[in-house]
């Protein structure tokens, strides 16, 4: 099956890619103080020289006291994390590649003792007490705000430092996807009850968002069925159901639905071959991103244990048959493009014997 397909200009708007090659979203925790340093900016440009069309940043945090969940992650706020970020879009726009900031809020996940403020507990859609202590706070209409703000915020910034878009994380049992959850979010006010209702908090944001950049700046939300919690979970169950989910997004003013799985081979539903990306462009008539164990022959949950595991480069026939039948416009690598910066590269010249394997080592440095 000739490559062909993957090294396509794609066009929406006024954003142009040199290919189809996405950098999925990697969290990687190497920025000390929230700031992208100069391993940073050069480990965004690599991808960028060897043929990725779109970089999606790691998850970065937006300006609210519980949006981070991790040490070493990198913020999307403040003088110097902004000034660190301006020099790899600098990077990846000297390369020809086009680049947009993965917009976060961790939510309940966050711990008490996380920096940068170890008092503050995790926000969530509905407060959780442990041992008589607050762990989660549940929050307010004023808190709701406030993070819509936050968002609204970061991107206004991406755009004004020369990002291409953004991308907001709704996906993985984080805040967004907290709020569509119904197993994290026992709210009883609007936010809470029906999903329609669940999507409240995700479709106010990007309304925020999209006033905030005005027309014509990209921005993308992925979302994902399966949670961190539950690997089985389902938002939704048919493709009516998942329909009605995706409208009120996609009005809001979505551009890009970045689709998460876990495997993107796999049908979402019963009686159909399609997957959650070719569901999605079906329904909404939006582009969509597929992303899930590209390139690779062992699905990412491996490597989320100490394991001694290797994945070796895998055949991306099936992937070629399903982009040329337009199931979906872009490909999303994570994995295989963070242990090997010449992926794409070695793809277009046919050179799969040279790309590299992905074990969990590759995960304590940044080449």
């Amino acid at each position: 099956m000739p490559v062909q397909a993957l090294f396509k200009p794609f066009h929406l708007g006024a954003l142009e890619l040199p290919t189809r090659v996405v950098m999925a979203p990697m969290t990687r925790s190497f920025s000390p103080g929230g700031v992208p340093n100069s391993k940073v900016i050069e480990y965004y440009r690599r991808r960028a020289a060897a043929g990725v069309g779109l970089i999606i940043t790691e998850g970065t945090t937006v300006g609210h006291i519980a949006s981070n969940g991790y040490p070493n992650v990198p913020q999307f706020f403040g003088e110097a994390p902004l000034a660190g970020w301006k020099k790899v879009v600098d990077a990846v726009h000297t390369e020809g590649g086009k680049i947009v900031p993965q917009l976060w809020h961790v939510g309940s996940v966050r711990r008490i003792g996380t920096e940068p403020d170890a008092s503050v507990p995790g926000y969530g859609p509905s407060e959780k007490l442990k041992d008589g202590q607050v762990v989660v706070h549940g929050m307010t209409k004023q808190d709701i705000q406030d993070v819509v703000a936050a968002f609204a915020q970061a991107a206004k910034d991406a755009q004004s430092i020369g990002m291409d878009g953004v991308e907001i994380h709704g996906a993985h049992g984080y805040l967004i996807d907290q709020f569509f959850w119904e197993g994290s979010n026992q709210r009883t006010d609007e936010y809470g009850g029906s999903l329609a209702n669940r999507s409240r908090f995700a479709i106010e944001l990007i309304q925020a968002v999209r006033a905030a950049v005005g027309e014509g700046f990209p921005i993308i939300f992925r979302f994902s069925q399966w949670k961190q919690q539950d690997y089985t979970a389902r938002l939704v169950q048919t493709p009516e159901a998942l329909g009605e989910f995706l409208k009120p997004l996609s009005d809001a003013g979505v551009d890009i639905f970045h689709c998460s799985t876990r495997r993107f081979w796999e049908p979402e539903f019963d009686g159909s071959e399609l997957n959650l990306a070719g569901w999605t462009r079906k329904l909404t008539g939006k582009p969509t991103i597929t992303v899930g164990s590209v390139g690779l022959d062992g699905e990412f949950l491996q490597f989320m244990v100490n394991t001694d595991k290797v994945a070796q480069p895998a055949s991306l026939e099936n992937l070629l048959e399903r982009l040329n039948k337009e199931e979906f416009d872009l490909v999303a690598v994570g994995r295989a493009l963070l242990v090997d910066p010449d992926w794409a590269l070695k793809v277009r010249e046919g050179r799969e014997q040279d790309i590299l394997p992905f074990s969990r080592e590759a995960l304590m440095t940044l080449v």
